[in-house]
């Protein structure tokens, strides 16, 4: 529904409608959009692969990745980019 207030939760209704149209969950459409608006959504650490495993894990741990001290620099990258 375009235009459509989702509530101060959103941050951006119109990204979080069209990710929700593209068939993503509410949560990771919320996530988006509120990444997004906040100017976060580009992290300045260039692409997963050149982060250090530390990066990642913390990365992992601010979007709630579980099992996330068990895995290696790979299964965060695989996880991350799943999530």
């Amino acid at each position: 529904m375009p235009g459509h207030d989702h509530g101060p939760q959103i941050k951006n209704d119109e990204l979080y409608e069209k990710l929700r149209d593209e068939g993503n969950s509410k949560e990771k459409s919320a996530r988006i959009a509120n990444a997004q608006a906040a100017g976060t959504l580009d992290h300045p650490g260039g692409t997963l692969e050149s982060r250090s495993k530390d990066q990642l894990y913390d990365e992992a741990q601010e979007i709630g990745i579980e099992g996330r001290s068990k895995m290696d620099k790979d299964k965060l990258i695989e996880a991350i980019r799943d999530h």
